[in-house]
């Protein structure tokens, strides 16, 4: 049972987004494991020989879910960085989910940005999205333009702010 237990915490989705960092994938793994719900940890592999930008038995990769998304954390050194061309965008249900998401982010060491936007302290892009303001974007016409205006000049998504657009 054991060994059967083991082979399906190393196995590999078949599609898993790999996530480069410079030298702290497990500290961000674990990060998203303590602040996203439906994240899970896996399997850290160590290199078992010298790479470029480590030594044999430095963490090289390590396997986690993040809201759901297999990802690989890659240590491969300074030589890429995140960019807003990927981000994860993560839906929430009111104003209470949507402050404990962004400030978890913004207060270990990322950074604030506009209509829902924030980095975290790696360099990844996080859409912090409250479903109402899907929902107004969504219904279209005057409602939609009104919530996206209000949208634009936020930080965070205040949601009663949202709310209150949609309305008028």
């Amino acid at each position: 049972m054991a060994a059967e237990t083991e082979g399906a915490k190393n196995e590999v989705a078949k599609n898993t987004v790999c996530l480069w960092y410079d030298t702290e994938a497990e500290a961000a793994a674990r990060f998203y494991v303590a602040t996203f719900p439906d994240s899970t940890m896996g399997a850290v592999h160590r290199a078992p020989a010298d790479y470029p930008s480590g030594k044999a038995g430095d963490v090289l990769t390590v396997a986690f879910t993040v809201a759901g998304i297999p990802c690989i954390g890659l240590n491969g050194g300074p030589v890429f960085r995140h960019s807003e061309a990927f981000s994860f965008q993560i839906a929430t249900d009111d104003q209470a989910e949507t402050d404990r998401l962004w400030n978890a982010i913004v207060d270990n060491g990322g950074q604030a940005s506009a209509c829902g936007w924030c980095k975290d302290r790696w360099g990844i892009a996080w859409q912090i999205t409250p479903r109402v303001l899907t929902a107004a974007l969504a219904a279209g016409g005057a409602e939609a333009k009104r919530a996206f205006t209000a949208m634009m000049t936020m930080g965070k998504i205040d949601v009663a702010a949202i709310e209150a657009a949609r309305r008028g």
